[in-house]
């Protein structure tokens, strides 16, 4: 470990960004505070569309609107890409917000966590439900982490920048990939695209695509979600509408449909141009909110320059979106093949929804939402382009039919109510007292109460149909990724179905065929600590914190270490795990002391190793013996869970007795390797021999087992591996030349030296190690402070 290392060699102003696509690299503490007084939480809601007073009748009618007039859309981008600014908007201008929030001032309404307001990053998902233009849209905001470098008094450029790459874990020399890392808050991300039909990907008009926009877009095409485009900050220096589009097509492999066209640039920006319609829309620059904008035709008298550019990107975009689609192809050469201005907007409109829908293609629209402009064109959008949950194409609810099927993804603990779940219902209706039945737990439960989630605000209701999002109480045992349906009947019926149409997605449990959907796969921690309460006395208020804790957040692991006995703490990141603690002492009033935090290193062996132990032990008036011969050899595919296979030799009878012990004896030996006590993986152990006294116990069997394996692994050549970093360096040309050597330093592995713009963008990796170690001494040298904003 190079502790001595700075973490910016060159001055902090010479670098204008570095994105760190998987670990964070900062050790956040609870107790730093942001400069800025803190704003009082407070914020005034406007009423729901059509209640007034306690209008119960009023009430119902807006939450069970037709389905096909429901949008379940999340906001994905890249970290200080403005997509908490931009949902802030969009609440405000569809009425469910008297004021517009700001991240500065820590007043926002989907980062409603305290540990958000202070740092100014989203942590949690939250869901807001709101009503646009006779449609009712369910939008998450999806996590986000963006980290700033504070010296004295002075707001510095970002120097850090997180997003989630799955990356691989490498050897200490470098000679192979293995494993996978990840960034504090996919899980977040994860869970949450699992159950959205249409996502805004959001771009900052001066990068275009970065880091973390290829991330959140290859999960976004790992769900097969539907998206649009919204260039933000055109009105910021440096903003390009045409280099941005350039990026996404490059860099994304997308096909980007023009839908506008912005009116100037950075300074000069003050409207768009809908390339559909033909029409400018100009923002009232005395307006402080951006609702008054005026939407003009193009005409020839007053825009002849501007009606020439959108005719002929109108032109372009009924091509390109006839060369994707065959319906409008056909209605384009039928009837407006001489003449395309005939061609109705309504017309290209329904074929762009088509193209969308079968994202062979994206919609891109552009704005400022800092500046108020461009957000009610991204709504129409919204509503327009992005499918509704009846368009969406799912196959298991053939299965169910009618009945109820919901997916729990995601868990939240409130004091008062408990545990709170958030369901997608994608079939059947949920009421309160409704008894349901969690597929995955194999229980019945029953539901007390039913919300309407508004961030943390929520909204009591009597019912909620299929393709909305709801907010139950009083489930004690759902868990994120379980499959709701309204009995286990049901869940009997639905799985016959699948097996009679040829479906393997179905389980036995029971002697019964179940169907669960397919949850959200959770990553294994990277760092991890220990954790103790500030007494003996409050050790089990302790393990209930972390027990709820765990229930919101999978991706949160706690074990016990079995030589110290005591509790460790592992997670995705450094500020993962302050979050964590920080919670811990905010929510549940515990002081609990955090030991070192570690890195999560793993073990491997380089060559095949045969060992043989015998166990002969007496306990009491019986004999236990045990002799058994294993190998063990490197696999090539990652695997971090050992690869057990068995040789012919082995008697079924004896493998049906005893395979439970064997294995679990060979899981416990791999849990702990020979070289640093990090867990072994990437191996394969074969049993070639079992010999075991009659009358000897599973429990001896499964020790002989593991000290077997433990004596191949410490025969066999080892490595260590450790966690790598994607790295991105957005960088001054002039100083190009120090970050190359500072990231040398770092047994860093410089992969392409692209152009943007002005600047040099270094790609690479680094091992995690150098830069968490170098960050946590530079903070006790310099003093420098850590805080958090989302920059416009």
């Amino acid at each position: 470990m190079l502790s001595n290392l700075r973490i910016c060699a060159v001055s902090h102003q010479t670098i204008s960004s570095v994105h760190i696509n998987n670990i964070c690299c900062y050790k956040v503490r609870a107790s730093l505070k942001r400069l800025k007084p803190h704003v009082p939480l407070g914020r005034n809601y406007s009423s729901l569309p059509g209640l007034i007073g306690n209008d119960i009748k009023s009430l119902h009618s807006i939450i069970n609107p037709p389905i096909a007039k429901i949008r379940n859309i999340g906001i994905m981008a890249h970290i200080d890409a403005g997509k908490t600014t931009t949902t802030e908007r969009i609440l405000y201008y569809s009425g469910y917000t008297r004021s517009l929030g700001d991240v500065d001032d820590g007043d926002t309404v989907t980062d409603f966590m305290a540990q958000e307001r202070e740092r100014g990053i989203t942590i949690q998902s939250a869901a807001v439900t709101f009503d646009w233009k006779g449609y009712r849209v369910n939008l998450i905001d999806t996590p986000e982490m963006k980290l700033y470098s504070l010296d004295n008094s002075s707001l510095l450029p970002p120097l850090f920048t997180l997003a989630n790459h799955r990356l691989p874990c490498i050897p200490m020399n470098l000679t192979s990939l293995d494993a996978s890392c990840h960034v504090d808050f996919t899980l977040e991300v994860e869970r949450c695209l699992r159950v959205l039909d249409g996502a805004v990907a959001i771009f900052d008009a001066s990068a275009g695509v970065e880091a973390q926009t290829l991330t959140v877009w290859r999960q976004a095409d790992k769900h097969n979600i539907p998206r649009i485009c919204f260039l933000n900050k055109m009105d910021k220096t440096g903003a390009s509408f045409k280099y941005a589009v350039e990026s996404i097509r490059e860099k994304l492999k997308a096909k980007p449909l023009l839908l506008q066209l912005p009116i100037g640039e950075a300074k000069t920006f003050k409207g768009v141009v809908d390339v559909v319609t033909k029409e400018k829309l100009l923002w009232n620059s005395n307006s402080n909110d951006g609702k008054d904008f005026e939407r003009k035709p193009l005409l020839e008298m007053s825009d002849p320059e501007l009606l020439k550019e959108t005719t002929e990107a109108r032109n372009a975009l009924i091509e390109q979106v006839a060369d994707l689609d065959d319906e409008f192809a056909d209605l384009v050469l039928e009837e407006f093949s001489e003449n395309f201005d005939l061609l109705p907007a309504e017309k290209l409109q329904t074929a762009i929804h088509r193209v969308t829908l079968a994202q062979t293609a994206v919609p891109v629209l552009c704005g400022s939402a800092l500046k108020n402009k461009g957000i009610q064109p991204l709504l129409d959008a919204v509503t327009v382009y992005l499918p509704s949950p009846e368009e969406r194409n799912y196959e298991f609810l053939q299965w169910y039919k009618d009945d109820l099927c919901a997916l729990a993804f995601k868990v939240l603990h409130d004091k008062q109510r408990g545990p709170l779940v958030f369901m997608r219902i994608y079939s059947g209706t949920i009421k309160p007292q409704l008894a349901i039945h969690n597929v995955n737990g194999n229980c019945t439960e029953r539901i007390s109460r039913l919300l309407l989630p508004f961030a943390d605000q929520h909204v009591e209701i009597p019912s909620l149909t299929a393709g909305n999002i709801a907010l139950t109480v009083g489930l004690k045992h759902t868990a994120t990724g379980d499959t709701i349906v309204s009995s286990k009947s049901s869940a009997l019926a639905a799985a016959r179905r699948a097996e009679r149409e040829g479906e393997k997605k179905h389980r036995q449990n029971n002697e019964a065929e179940r169907v669960l959907l397919a949850g959200v796969e959770i990553p294994e921690p990277v760092f991890f600590c220990t954790i103790e309460p500030p007494s003996v006395s409050k050790q089990p208020d302790l393990e209930h914190a972390l027990k709820c804790l765990q229930r919101e957040d999978p991706s949160l692991k706690v074990r016990l270490d079995p030589d110290s006995g005591q509790t460790v703490l592992c997670g995705m990141g450094e500020l993962h795990i302050e979050i964590i603690h920080d919670r811990i002492k905010r929510e549940y009033g515990l002081e609990t002391y955090l030991g070192p935090l570690q890195v999560a290193y793993r073990e491997t062996i380089l060559n095949s190793v045969r060992a043989t132990d015998t166990l002969d032990r007496t306990l009491g008036d019986k004999r236990h013996l045990v002799t058994v011969e294993v190998e063990a050899r490197p696999i090539e595919t990652s695997s971090v869970t050992p690869v057990i296979e068995y040789a012919e030799s082995i008697s079924e009878g004896l493998l049906k007795v005893s395979k439970e012990a064997i294995e679990s004896g060979i899981h416990s030996a791999c849990l702990q390797g020979p070289l640093l006590g990090s867990p072994v993986q990437d191996v394969a152990i074969t049993l070639y021999s079992l010999t075991v006294h009659p009358g000897t116990s599973t429990t001896m069997i499964s020790a002989c087992v593991s000290r077997c394996v433990q004596k191949a692994l410490k025969k066999a050549d080892k490595q260590v591996l450790e966690p790598l970093m994607n790295l991105e360096v957005t960088v001054a040309r002039d100083y190009l030349s120090p970050v190359l050597a500072d990231l040398a330093q770092r047994r860093g592995n410089i992969q392409e030296i692209q152009t943007r713009q002005d600047n040099k963008v270094v790609i690479g990796f680094v091992p995690l190690a150098d830069i968490m170690e170098t960050r946590c001494s530079d903070m006790g040298k310099t003093g420098h402070r850590l805080c958090a904003s989302e920059e416009h």
